[in-house]
């Protein structure tokens, strides 16, 4: 036993001596750092936010506490244009919730960019897994952009700068109406007949006289019949101001269209009514807009004498659009022209049968929507400048036929297309009691007919203030909106842009002749009843939409 203790005493010492030379075992790594929720003010941090608040708290509950000098170089926070929105930093919860806070208030109705990226680290050095890399919109800026004016001043407002699109911008040399701000030497056969009606509202309200108004239709009248290219007497969509040139609309509708020929007809039927001097200047003119009208060879649209009229014709395609004017949309005026004239008119059976579609399929309704029940026309009533155009001029009270009651079916379309807007206001894209109203406009990077079924999340004002006539009261909510509120972005030289997106925060820059037209005729229609008054008042138009079946007072 003696002799075994010192081996063991030796072993004890080797081994003691081997663990002194053994490398430590690696340290734990930190725990990664993980984000468990992000908010803005008291709601999720969406993807896209929409209506933060104008002096908004970004919340980051992180799984750790943080190291703060890694945090102000790993957050990026821009405005559009890409700059840097100041901010500052705070913390909570011993370190594990971060608040970032804007220094001044943000602007209204704009996109800001919020990134964070993997370089902060937890206090313990652990890296973040993943990073945020969100948008938020903040919420309208309710301040009143205008000084208050009473309503009836208000509506003056709107009519006269709107006015000014048709008077300051129309084509120099044949007075027609361009098809938009942008179209150069471009005018628009259907625009122009809303421009003729503008000008005569802007003679009646006072904006310019009498005499500069009939000065400016005996430019365009003249030009109308002496210069620009016509088929069949009929006018294409699109002309040179210049020359009188058909510009191809398309590849196949290069000739005649009739339904823009009807707007253009409305138009000067009702200058006609209103020129009604014995002087030789107004005899005149009223002679050369009968002159165009009669020449108008509606028959010939019957495409060989179908029972029913066609849209398009082109001297070198002919029919080749082969487009049937049938089923309910905005071309009601284009029938109830082809019917009151008396050098080529059509009979009621072109009528019962092309537009009326015999009551069948595409024109007859029937179903409720929000309560309201439509009687023609598409699901949910279609874009709204269907219970508009043919409007202008038509005066919906009163008027009935075997198919509907047109005070209701305008007034009832109207609605389903505000209640569809104010219904949806918590689907991100903007629309109340106040923001409505969906119609053919601008998109951004494009042009559509939105409604209820083909919602882009674009407002037009046009919708909601050419119905004016039918929905006054949420029509005067909208206006008020949008020209104290929205003011600031889309109240401009020629009155409302064409379009907005509060979803997007895009803001059209265009006016459309064919969206500015409506809202001067309509107010004016909603205020004295003069276009109506004035185009109903057409002896031949009378006879026609008694032939066609319709019942007024006015008839």
């Amino acid at each position: 036993m003696k002799s075994s203790l010192p081996v063991f005493i030796v072993l004890v010492l080797l081994m003691s001596c081997g663990d002194k030379n053994s490398p430590p075992p690696p340290p734990t790594p930190p725990a990664a750092l993980t984000i468990r929720s992000n908010w803005v003010d008291s709601r999720t941090f969406d993807d896209l936010h929409y209506g933060a608040s104008r002096q908004p708290v970004l919340k980051i509950v992180f799984s750790a506490p943080l190291m703060r000098t890694t945090v102000a170089g790993a957050i990026s926070f821009t405005d559009p244009a890409g700059i840097t929105v100041p901010n500052t930093l705070s913390y909570q919860q011993g370190d594990s919730v971060l608040l970032i806070q804007p220094n001044s208030t943000l602007a209204g109705i704009t996109k800001y960019q919020f990134k964070l990226t993997n370089s902060v680290k937890s206090a313990a050095g652990g890296s973040l897994s993943g990073s945020i890399d969100k948008v938020l919109v903040t919420q309208i800026d309710s301040s009143r952009k205008f000084p208050l004016l009473t309503d009836n001043e208000l509506l003056d407002k709107i009519q006269q700068t709107t006015f000014k699109y048709f008077w300051d911008f129309a084509h120099p040399v044949s007075g027609l109406s361009r098809e938009r701000n942008t179209s150069g030497d471009l005018v628009t056969s259907g625009g122009s007949g809303f421009g003729v009606m503008a000008i005569v509202t802007g003679i009646n309200r006072g904006f310019i006289t009498r005499a500069q108004g009939l000065a400016r239709l005996q430019t365009m009248v003249s030009f109308l019949k002496n210069t620009a290219v016509k088929v069949k007497g009929a006018f294409p969509h699109w002309l040179n101001g210049n020359t009188g040139a058909i510009i191809p609309f398309s590849s196949n509708d290069n000739g005649a269209d009739l339904v823009e020929t009807s707007y253009l007809m409305m138009g000067l039927l009702t200058a006609r009514q209103y020129f009604n001097g014995v002087d030789a200047a107004e005899a005149t003119l009223r002679s050369d807009i009968n002159t165009l009208y009669n020449n108008v060879e509606w028959d010939w649209f019957r495409n060989g004498g179908q029972n029913t009229l066609f849209w398009h014709y082109s001297p070198d395609k002919g029919w080749a659009m082969n487009m049937q004017i049938r089923g309910w949309n905005e071309c009601l005026i284009t029938y109830v022209l082809a019917a009151s004239s008396t050098t080529h008119g059509i009979p009621a059976v072109v009528y019962t049968n092309g537009w009326a579609a015999n009551g069948g399929a595409g024109f007859v309704n029937g179903n409720s929507y929000y309560g309201y029940t439509l009687p023609l026309g598409p699901a949910q009533g279609g874009p709204l400048f269907l219970a508009q155009y043919s409007f202008l001029g038509i005066n919906p009270n009163g008027l009935t036929d075997s198919w509907a009651n047109y005070a209701t079916h305008t007034r009832n379309h109207t609605l389903i297309n505000y209640e569809y807007c104010r219904r949806n206001q918590a689907a991100g894209v903007g629309y109340s009691d106040s923001v409505w109203g969906l119609t053919a406009s601008d998109i951004p990077n494009g042009y559509t007919a939105s409604s209820p079924t083909n919602d882009r999340g674009v407002i037009a004002p046009t919708a909601a203030l050419a119905s004016f006539p039918y929905t006054p009261d949420q029509s005067m909510a909208a206006l008020k909106f949008f020209y104290y509120v929205l003011g600031d972005k889309i109240w401009k030289e020629y009155g409302f842009v064409d379009a907005f997106s509060l979803r997007d925060t895009w803001f059209a820059t265009s006016f459309l002749a064919i969206d500015q037209g409506p809202v001067i005729i309509m107010l004016e229609n909603h205020r004295s009843g003069l276009l109506w008054n004035l185009f109903t008042s057409c002896p031949e138009v009378k006879t026609g939409m008694l032939s066609l079946g319709f019942s007024a007072p006015y008839l």
